[in-house]
């Protein structure tokens, strides 16, 4: 089994790739800093013979397409596909670059739009696979200074249960996976550790690994994690 993991030096994304190496799968990782790719591919620890990483930037639709098919000549084939890579903007409208509402929306929802669409043609030609896209919370629970973070995980998710429903008599199951609050650096080096009531990226590569492994005659399209407390 063969996994692209978008994103996947630190954070969610790590955890994620970390789970899916310990459970036997040959993983490909991306990122956009070739020091970060390397350090997560030392952490992770495979062999060469099951583990890549790409320096990738998701926006990038030509980039995109030769990961994945680098994923498919190196591994055979792609199995599964978890969109993970993901930035954000927390300031309010009036005060937004175009820069900044072009990297958010291009990062978290264009970017899955290019993955997507390449892994789909790969994964039909393979005899199906899965899409797992890790949205948020955010995408329904909307919060000033977090407009187009919000705007682009409200769209991740309609885009997620509109593909399953093109994809899911190709055998290719897609899921939408929206954590709360996640003890990661994303917002911040502060934010890492401050708040042990938090999820843990642990937390969430735990429900990506159980959807792998849910029985093929139902299909988790959606899926929300939150902390079981807060504070």
């Amino acid at each position: 089994m063969s996994a692209i993991v978008t994103g996947g030096t630190r954070g969610i994304g790590l955890g994620i790739a970390r789970a899916l190496v310990a459970d036997g799968r040959r993983v490909t990782i991306t990122g956009r800093d070739r020091r970060r790719v390397d350090d997560a591919m030392r952490q992770l620890g495979a062999a060469a013979d099951r583990l890549a990483g790409e320096v990738v930037d998701v926006r990038d639709r030509e980039a995109v397409d030769r990961l994945v098919a680098g994923a498919v000549s190196r591994f055979g084939k792609v199995d599964v596909l978890v969109n993970n890579a993901g930035v954000g903007a927390f300031v309010e409208v009036a005060e937004m670059t175009d820069d900044q509402w072009d990297a958010v929306l291009g990062t978290n929802l264009t970017g899955v739009f290019y993955c997507t669409r390449a892994a789909i043609h790969q994964m039909r030609a393979g005899g199906g696979g899965w899409i797992i896209n890790i949205a948020s919370l955010a995408g329904r629970n909307y919060f000033p200074g977090g407009a187009a973070y919000c705007a682009s995980k409200a769209a991740l998710i309609a885009f997620s249960e509109a593909v399953m429903q093109e994809v899911r008599f190709d055998d290719i199951r897609v899921s939408v996976v929206m954590p709360g609050s996640v003890a990661t650096d994303f917002t911040g080096p502060s934010a890492t550790g401050a708040a042990p009531w938090k999820l843990t990226p642990d937390d969430v590569a735990q429900v990506v690994m159980d959807l792998l492994r849910h029985p093929a005659r139902s299909l988790p399209s959606r899926v929300e994690i939150r902390p079981a407390k807060t504070r």
